[in-house]
């Protein structure tokens, strides 16, 4: 019987190794950008061509390569970031493992030009230039380059048609392009990137803090919507921004998670973000964040998705715990959160409400008596948040409400503040009833209030009810109506107009 097992060639074994690290153009250019950010480049340019088919270049002013490790870099398994087994355990690049430029150079045409400061045989500027198409390298030679990379992926999946036929639409391919570059591009805002795709110019953000890339990417109008976040504990710290509950979306845009600067996927911690804004946004909405995690590499495991998109921690409970902490105490300082005050009468605090602001002295001060916030600052207390004596006097409670619940009491406003529903005498007086259905005097003394929002009024077919809100609304409806009516009413043009900024459209 002849033999039947053998060994795949390199090709068939690359393009076996593509198909799981780069499965669309979005995979490539994940990979491109992050080996541009892994060699120290301060300026990274992407430019696209139907949505990365027909070209993916990226340009970056990197440390380069040398001649034998631009040939190198597209050998399978070579890499440069570990040299023994324990090095995978404590990662803290973008890329380590070399499948990536094998896996290209196998479904696509290659050209790279590369050179390091010090160029080659001692010549600043001068690089190495190689032309790869399906893992057979066609030309390698020296080549004017400045410092950096310059690297071109054309026809993508030229020699796998089955792939490429299994495409998007360019609309769709450039979405999952646009997510990647945003991701990138927010995990390091002290480096500039720019995005073109079919000639015209996306993207061009320079240098800056966290909290402004991510304004400039999510749309200049957002920081009014999103709060800041900055906690640090024995664990891991957690930085970055998260949005008010008017900020939710129905949609999960705008979601991102970043480990050591890297961005991953962890329905685990995502919850625990969700379940800090219980009942503070509808179901059927998502919050927007965007957390900087970081945290002793030896503790989480990046090896276990060719993506390296899924990550696994070795205490999954004292991360949930404490990033749920995290955003608890946020929510608690910037007073989003609702809270009783047994010792305030409800009428009195919804008028007080309006003329007295929240002012950012009573906020801080709100802040600083929160128990999260109080609880979240001892060491080792952020999971296990005790109620403390807020029951202490709880019998209080009911006498409290019955006594403002007495209907022996009427309630009584302040002499100062304007009436809020409006008399009997002027809604008579506007209302003119057909056929004599009540008289003016008697419906002012026979009138009954429910509610302090409805008014029962008697009339000759039976009774009337009158929403006191509504006919005061219709009441300003007509008097305005009658001033449109016999005049035109004056109007107030804004000394300075009002930009409505957005987000780049996809």
């Amino acid at each position: 019987m002849p033999d039947i097992i053998k060994l795949l060639s390199d090709h068939i074994a690359n393009q076996i190794a593509a198909g799981e690290v780069i499965s669309r153009p979005a995979s490539a250019v994940k990979e491109l950008l992050e080996n541009a950010v892994d060699a120290g480049a301060t300026s990274i340019a992407l430019i696209l061509k139907d949505a990365g088919k027909d070209l993916i270049q990226v340009i970056d002013n990197g440390k380069g390569m040398s001649a034998t490790d631009a040939r190198m870099c597209f050998e399978r398994h070579a890499t440069s970031k570990i040299s023994q087994i324990d090095d995978l355990f404590k990662i803290q690049t973008m890329g380590f493992r070399g499948e990536a430029l094998a896996s290209m150079a196998a479904i696509a045409h290659i050209e790279m030009c590369t050179a390091t400061a010090e160029g080659i045989g001692g010549q600043p500027g001068l690089g190495t230039r190689i032309i790869i198409e399906g893992t057979q390298v066609k030309l390698q030679e020296p080549c004017q380059q400045p410092q950096g990379t310059n690297i071109m992926l054309k026809n993508l999946f030229y020699n796998v048609p089955a792939r490429r036929n299994f495409l998007k639409s360019n609309t769709v391919e450039y979405r999952y392009i646009h997510d990647e570059f945003v991701r990138v591009a927010l995990a390091h805002p002290n480096i500039r990137f720019s995005l073109q795709h079919n000639n015209v110019e996306s993207y061009n953000l320079y240098p800056s803090n966290a909290m402004q890339r991510i304004t400039a990417i999510i749309g200049s109008g957002s920081e009014k919507k999103l709060m800041p976040i900055q906690e640090t504990n024995d664990f891991f710290s957690v930085s970055g921004c998260i949005g008010k509950p008017e900020a939710a979306t129905k949609t999960r845009t705008g979601q991102y998670f970043f480990i050591n600067k890297r961005y991953i996927r962890n329905l685990h911690l995502h919850h625990a973000v969700v379940n800090a804004f219980e009942s503070l946004i509808p179901k059927d909405s998502h919050p927007v964040y965007v957390l900087f995690i970081t945290i002793d590499p030896a503790k989480v495991d990046i090896n276990v998705h060719p993506t390296k998109q899924d990550v696994k921690f070795d205490d999954d409970r004292m991360m949930y715990a404490y990033l749920h902490a995290a955003i608890k105490h946020a929510i608690g300082r910037y007073n989003l959160s609702p809270s009783i005050d047994f010792d305030l009468d409800p009428q009195i605090a919804s008028l007080s409400a309006v003329q007295q602001p929240f002012t950012a002295a009573r906020q801080a001060e709100v802040a600083s008596q929160s128990y999260l916030s109080n609880v979240f600052r001892e060491k080792g207390q952020a999971h296990a948040i005790e109620r403390g004596n807020s029951l202490k006097h709880w019998q209080e409670v009911y006498s409290i409400a019955n006594a403002q619940q007495s209907p022996s009491e009427p309630i009584s406003y302040p002499e100062s503040l304007p009436q809020a529903t409006p008399t009997i005498p002027s809604l008579a007086q506007q209302y003119e009833p057909d056929k004599g259905l009540y008289a003016k005097q008697n419906a002012a003394e026979n009138t009954l209030s429910i509610h302090d929002s409805v008014l029962a009024a008697p009339v000759k077919s039976g009774l009337m009810l009158i929403h006191i809100r509504r006919a005061q609304e219709r009441i300003w409806y007509e008097h305005l109506a009658m001033q449109v009516k016999h005049n035109a009413p004056a109007s107030q043009q804004l000394l300075f107009p009002v930009v409505y900024h957005t987000s780049v459209p996809d």
